[in-house]
């Protein structure tokens, strides 16, 4: 396999693939265009793509690199081969390793609750253009508590509460679960209330990897 270029398109598709499996057919048109990142060609649906980690985190103590003489479980080969040769490492390994080509996209990431206002600040400003509505898909580098990810949608809520352009669904992906929180219905101190949580097994994330390398 050649030297890979690192660009964002691998976690494009990985967001697509995880709505469409998980949520079903009405995301499966999607299409990866810029600003936002993923689109219905009708323009119902924009989505904006990005990703999270608190400043805590040393992203190149996860680095995987090509070693000689890495040892793992037999089990496990497969999976760090595939790190290896492709240079990405997002859902593989309960997302302990970073591979090389991947590494930009996470060493330049902003904690979350700052990713959240910049991206709130954007769509407010017309910045993604004319949708019917707009979903902000993020992936956190970070695990979420129930209580974190609640926290997380009364915060969006409160930034966008006077917009007139707003994020109607925010879907917080982590390496094992997706939330997906619908920011339009709000109780009376206009707090969304609802938020479903999805698991995402290894074996969906294996092939949403796979399907991700492709071109």
């Amino acid at each position: 396999m050649g030297k890979r270029k690192f660009d964002t398109c691998f976690f494009e598709r990985y967001a697509q693939l995880c709505l469409e499996s998980i949520l079903g057919e009405e995301y499966a048109d999607l299409v990866n265009e810029d600003r936002p990142d993923l689109q219905k060609p009708d323009h119902s649906l924009g989505i904006e793509v990005t990703r999270a980690m608190e400043p805590r985190k040393d992203v190149a103590q996860d680095l995987l690199s090509e070693m000689a003489g890495f040892e793992v479980h037999s089990e496990d080969k497969d999976e760090i081969d595939r790190i290896i040769q492709s240079g990405y490492g997002y859902g593989l390994q309960d997302g302990r390793y970073i591979g090389h080509v991947e590494y930009e996209y996470w060493r330049l990431a902003q904690p979350l609750r700052r990713i959240i206002e910049s991206k709130v600040s954007k769509v407010g400003s017309g910045f993604y253009g004319d949708f019917n509505e707009y979903g902000l898909y993020i992936f956190c580098k970070d695990d979420l508590t129930d209580e974190e990810v609640r926290l997380t949608m009364e915060y969006t809520s409160d930034l966008q509460r006077h917009l007139d352009v707003k994020y109607s669904t925010m879907y917080l992906s982590l390496i094992d679960r997706l939330y997906v929180c619908d920011l339009t219905d709000v109780d009376p101190r206009h707090h969304p209330t609802k938020c479903a949580s999805h698991e995402i097994t290894r074996g969906m994330r294996t092939l949403f990897f796979m399907q991700s390398l492709s071109d």
